[in-house]
């Protein structure tokens, strides 16, 4: 037995089987039905996008809609007020005339009751001598009821809450009612209860309900009021008088249909008030708003109707004459760029010649310098050297001013960006190798084709890898390619200096430098990276730059894989995956998987070094694609912590 308990309480192997199976039923199930909630979803907005469009893009719909909730509302809640008030109104004047006529009925039923037995003529109905109390009640039924003509009806009930009498009670036996009423069924047994249990008159409301028949009438509202009473003998019986609400409830329902009626017509009055007055306030705009539009668009000869002189006439005026002084002040914005643009282009035409001059005998002089003296061969060298600067410069102007023109053309083919880069990296080559620096390249193992032109993208390109060999400090610069959707991106990543935050944004400014006071080992004019980002914008991508203080920096270049097509992202991040805050959320995430256990030690500071390791085989690294890298001019700069840059350089310096 012991054996056998022991064995029971083992785990029976694969027991947990099923439960997994389970779960994961029960998982699959549920994102089957949230897909189908959202295709539901969908299916059923579908239809409502056009209407939500429209309320959207129209303001006259929307003030014209708000009016009508509001007054609709308004006219409900004084329709409410006004039906309560005057329902409680009639109900307090029958009340009132009702219990005035039931307590003078039973007055003289009492009367009757307590007076004394005559003989007075054969016909006479209230003696009480050869009478029993059930015909005297019959006839005082009828003559009480024949006092209303048909403004109330009269039941007598005996003694009781039905038509059973209370026991020790000899009297008035059964119910006896006035114009076919059913006695039983219109007096509320609460009512009966309150009456038999308690002195005085009570009062309820009810419905009047008539014995079954041809004419038979419809049960109506009424206001029933009772009391306790003696009969001839002195037996108790139960007095009863109805008086139907009929007329009390066709007033008010009188009331209701025109309090709707008239409540309709104001809320169509104020709708109808409210369109005309927006209209009046909203054309205007809407045509203020056609004119903006046209004047965005170069059409700056568009003017406002102005009539009248009221507060919309002077805002007409007013939108005429910024228009006009836009133009003006566009006009010569325009003069102004062309003339500078003029300039620059003559001037640079212009230089050719006497440059041209200046070369040829430069190089006679630089081809010379060995019979000069050191100081002079040096002197021809430097002139050598700014010449060819001078010469890069026109150059680089020159294209700006293209730019600038709107002249520049895009010759567009199908071409692979893996040509471009070796070739550029070829080019680059002799400078990286006085640097000390490797060029590597990732993710070359497949092609990558775009339409753009050649010339243009090896010219981005030449600058970026250029950029990143001169700023690397002698540190590897590793070129990445992809191709996903339908963009194709080139990230040029270095391990140098970085950017300081702010600098991404101006990066592209034209001669703008990180450090003026550092020099340009390439002869550089100031104007590569803006060359490059127009040459992004002709071909429809972006140009991007990232970059952290002593963490170096990556230039990304995103082009549509044809042309013409809107860029929704780049398959490349812009922030590279070995920046410190990636590694930093790494190292955070492993630390939370490891339990918190995983604590730092000073043999794991070498793992912060922002190089990483050189792989033995170009392209081995894949490349992540990520087509929701985020739009725009990506600039953007990640600043060290404090404690985190400290703790780097105690570990740079072991």
């Amino acid at each position: 037995m012991q054996s056998g308990a022991s064995g029971m309480s083992g785990r029976v192997p694969g027991g947990s089987r099923p439960w997994k199976l389970r779960f994961g039923r029960l998982f699959r199930d549920r994102a089957s039905s949230s897909r189908v909630l959202r295709l539901f979803l969908r299916l059923a907005r579908r239809p409502l996008l056009p209407a939500v469009r429209l309320w959207r893009r129209n303001i006259q719909l929307r003030v014209v809609a708000a009016t009508l909730l509001i007054s609709l509302a308004v006219v409900l809640a004084l329709g409410f007020v006004v039906i309560a008030q005057v329902s409680k109104g009639l109900l307090e004047a029958k009340e009132e005339a009702a219990q005035s006529q039931a307590a003078g009925g039973f007055a003289v039923a009492q009367e009757k009751a307590n007076a004394p037995a005559t003989v007075d003529g054969p016909d006479a109905t209230d003696n009480k001598i050869g009478r029993d109390a059930s015909t005297w009640m019959n006839s005082l039924v009828k003559q009480l009821a024949s006092g209303g003509q048909t403004a109330f009806e009269v039941v007598a009930l005996g003694a009781g809450t039905g038509d059973e009498a209370l026991p020790g009670t000899q009297g008035v036996k059964g119910a006896r009612a006035s114009g076919n009423v059913d006695p039983t069924a219109s007096v509320p047994l609460g009512l009966r209860r309150a009456v038999n249990h308690a002195t005085g008159a009570f009062k309820t409301f009810s419905e009047i309900r008539y014995t079954s028949g041809d004419g038979a009438k419809e049960p109506e509202p009424a206001l029933v009021i009772g009391k306790r009473l003696s009969d001839i003998n002195g037996d108790p019986y139960d007095l009863y008088y109805l008086f139907p609400l009929t007329q009390e409830e066709e007033s008010l329902n009188l009331i209701k249909v025109t309090i709707v009626t008239a409540g309709l017509f104001v809320v169509v009055l104020l709708c109808g008030i409210a369109w005309l007055v927006v209209r009046q306030v909203v054309t205007p705009v809407r045509m203020a708003a056609g004119i903006a539009e046209r004047l965005s668009a170069g059409r700056l000869q568009e003017r406002m109707k102005v009539t009248g002189e009221d507060d919309i006439a002077r805002l007409g005026e007013a939108f005429n004459k910024m228009a006009q002084n836009l133009q003006n002040k566009i006009q010569q914005l325009e003069e102004l760029s062309r003339m500078q643009r003029r300039f620059v282009s003559d001037v640079s035409h212009e230089l050719r010649t006497p440059l041209t001059t200046v070369r040829m005998a430069a190089d006679v002089i630089h081809d010379a310098r060995v019979d000069f003296d050191p100081i002079t061969a040096r002197s021809a060298e430097l002139l050598a050297g700014q010449l060819d600067r001078f010469e890069s410069l026109l150059a680089d102007l020159l294209e700006i001013s293209r730019f600038d023109a709107g002249a520049a053309a895009l010759e567009a083919e199908p071409i692979d960006l893996r040509d471009v880069v070796r070739r550029v990296i070829d080019g680059a080559e002799p400078l990286a190798e006085h640097k000390g620096t490797r060029i590597r390249v990732l993710g070359d193992t497949q092609p990558v084709i775009a339409e753009a032109d050649a010339r243009r993208v090896e010219r981005v390109l030449r600058n970026l890898v250029v950029n990143a060999v001169e700023h690397g400090e002698g540190r590897d610069v590793v070129v990445r390619l992809a191709s996903a959707g339908g963009a194709v991106a080139v990230a040029v990543r270095d391990y140098g200096v970085g950017l300081k935050p702010g600098e991404a944004t101006r990066v592209f400014n034209r001669f703008w430098r990180a450090d003026p006071a550092r020099a340009r080992t390439t002869g550089g004019t100031g104007l590569g990276l803006s060359i490059a980002v127009e040459d992004a914008r002709l071909h429809g991508g972006w140009l991007q730059a990232w970059g952290e203080p002593g963490g170096g920096s990556q230039f990304r270049l995103t082009l549509p894989r044809t042309a013409d097509e809107p860029l929704r992202g780049s398959p490349i991040p812009l922030e590279p995956e070995d920046s410190r805050a990636n590694r930093a959320n790494r190292a955070r995430a492993a630390a939370e998987a490891a339990g918190g256990a995983a604590e730092r030690t000073p043999a794991d500071a070498g793992d912060r070094s922002p190089i990483p390791p050189r792989s033995p085989v170009a392209g081995a690294m894949p490349v992540p694609a990520d087509p929701t890298a985020l739009p725009g001019n990506g600039a953007r700069v990640v600043a060290r912590p404090a404690e985190q840059a400290q703790q780097e350089d105690r570990a740079d310096g072991r």
